[in-house]
């Protein structure tokens, strides 16, 4: 019997998302076969219907077998806006953010960058992954203000940092790592963290030899991401820290153009790249389209395209080893040259 089409929902998004959508629908479709089903989210269509975030855009969600997302822009003078991005993750009940963080040829780390030395040749690759809790904590919406005072109450539960740190430790063991770090600041945020870390290490128990695990109080894991990152094989932690954590990680790799996450439930997954929307740049075909591109090959290992996405993420990978990548990463290629390059090296 002949497999089942994937159907994949994807949304476009604001800014620069449209045609970074565009462009990874077409290496996919050099991939494999999908059926693309289109869905709008975000504040173009906040602007067009009311809300960032139609029902119709949801249900979709659910009836595909994945979500393809790129960014949107989530405006800040707006009362009462909701991120799309933060509506999907809730509706569909998308508790794991994963990013992994791997090295790419030819890209120098943020010393670079920013015009100083370069690391030295013989500094290892980074292979490591973050682990976020995605339903909870500071980014659970309730706050209230009185125009003087504001308040945000930072929710954490036994049972979202059981299954969080569960999937840490299944990843850990599906990718052959053998270590998992639980980042928390348990020593002043003693009942939520406390919670977490005492919760964490009872489900790490299970895992033992195997996987060690280990703890770490956030401000520090931040300072030994810049140190000593190889210290590192995958870290599980809470919303926010998790949040702010994976952005400084994209430096280490090539900033945030070059970064891919998943969002997994129990029966939902969506896959989008960690940059913004970046709406001034949108047209000039400049951007970085690789956190856009390992997003797909990232959902098209979920939907059981496992060998295409290696082809994707070697044909990437061989594009920075020519050096045909565009600005932000020390190269001169337009998007769309850098593609061009990514697709003829698929084969």
């Amino acid at each position: 019997m002949a497999k089942k089409t994937k159907s994949i929902l994807y949304i476009n998004g604001d800014g620069v998302g449209p045609e970074l959508m565009a462009h990874a629908r077409a290496v996919v479709d050099e991939l494999v076969s999908v059926e693309w089903v289109e869905g709008e989210a975000g504040y173009t269509t906040f602007q067009k219907s009311g809300t960032p975030l139609p029902q119709a855009t949801i249900d979709s969600a659910r009836a595909c077998d994945a979500v393809l997302f790129c960014a949107v822009t989530s405006p800040p003078n707006i009362p009462n806006y909701k991120s799309a991005i933060i509506g999907l993750r809730q509706a569909l009940d998308l508790y794991a953010n994963l990013r992994p963080f791997d090295s790419l040829p030819n890209v120098p780390g943020p010393a670079w960058a920013s015009g100083g030395i370069q690391p030295p040749p013989s500094a290892s690759p980074l292979h490591f992954a973050i682990v976020r809790e995605n339903s909870e904590g500071l980014y659970s919406g309730i706050e209230e203000s009185d125009g003087e005072r504001a308040t945000a109450t930072r929710v954490i539960t036994k049972k979202a940092s059981a299954r969080i740190v569960k999937f840490g430790f299944e990843y850990a063991r599906s990718r052959h790592f053998s270590k998992v770090t639980l980042v928390h600041k348990a020593n002043v945020l003693r009942q939520t963290d406390g919670l977490f870390l005492n919760t964490g290490r009872e489900v790490a128990a299970a895992y033992a030899p195997a996987i060690s695990c280990d703890d770490a109080i956030v401000d520090s894991v931040a300072m030994r991401l810049v140190k000593s990152p190889a210290d590192f094989q995958v870290i599980v932690t809470t919303n926010l820290f998790g949040d702010i954590l994976s952005d400084e990680a994209s430096a280490l790799i090539g900033g945030l153009g070059v970064a891919p996450s998943a969002n997994i439930g129990e029966k939902y997954a969506l896959f989008e790249p960690v940059h913004g929307s970046a709406p001034k740049y949108a047209g000039q075909d400049v951007v970085n389209p690789t956190g856009m591109l390992r997003s797909a090959a990232m959902m098209l290992e979920h939907i059981g395209h496992k060998k295409e996405a290696n082809r994707l993420e070697s044909a990437i990978e061989r594009t920075y080893g020519q050096r045909i990548v565009t600005k932000d990463v020390g190269g001169s290629a337009k998007t769309s040259e850098m593609v061009a390059a990514i697709r003829n090296n698929l084969s």
